[in-house]
């Protein structure tokens, strides 16, 4: 018995010749999105990023968001810039206390906020049911960060819709 999706072909090879009739058992990789998330990606320069963000979260369809950007900066300027057109959002990076990003997170998971901006490293292991949408205002420069974003949506047999906004020099995290 050996585990073909986890190691390199060249040790795969090498087990299967002093293996005798091995049983293969083949697992999804690491970077495999959810089947319940439906991706777009929107290009967009990365002056316009904010606009967009406000323009799509006027729609009446985002029951709940979470928006991720890369850095805690990032972060900051989009919650000031969400504010000023009037729309409310937590806010959980690194900087922050444990009991603001505690608050931040109970006002989301009760539905006091529909809207938590997040860096992914506050993110991790953030279970709360019912988030509709993830908006990725800035892509990770990790193809694993971006499965382990949308994968914030979808949960417990639900749909969920991952949006992207990609700068021009985000193309390549888009490939990836």
């Amino acid at each position: 018995l050996f585990f073909s999706a986890t190691m390199p072909k060249a040790i795969s090879d090498l087990a299967g010749q002093f293996l005798h009739d091995p049983v293969t058992v083949s697992v999804a990789p690491q970077a495999t999105t959810a089947e319940r998330v439906r991706q777009t990606a929107t290009f967009v320069s990365v002056a316009e990023k904010q606009a967009l963000l406000t323009h799509v979260l006027r729609d009446p369809a985002i029951e709940s968001a979470m928006i991720f950007t890369r850095t805690k900066h990032g972060a900051d300027k989009v919650v000031r810039s969400l504010k000023g057109a009037g729309i409310e959002a937590g806010l959980i990076h690194g900087n922050r206390s444990q009991a603001q990003r505690t608050a931040a997170l109970q006002a989301f998971r009760h539905g006091h906020v529909k809207l938590l901006v997040a860096t992914d490293i506050a993110a991790r292991g953030i279970d709360v049911p019912g988030v509709s949408h993830v908006i990725n205002f800035d892509l990770p420069n990790v193809a694993e960060q971006y499965v382990h974003r949308i994968g914030r949506t979808a949960r417990a047999g639900c749909e969920g819709i991952a949006i992207s906004f990609v700068a021009d020099d985000e193309r390549p995290y888009l490939k990836a």
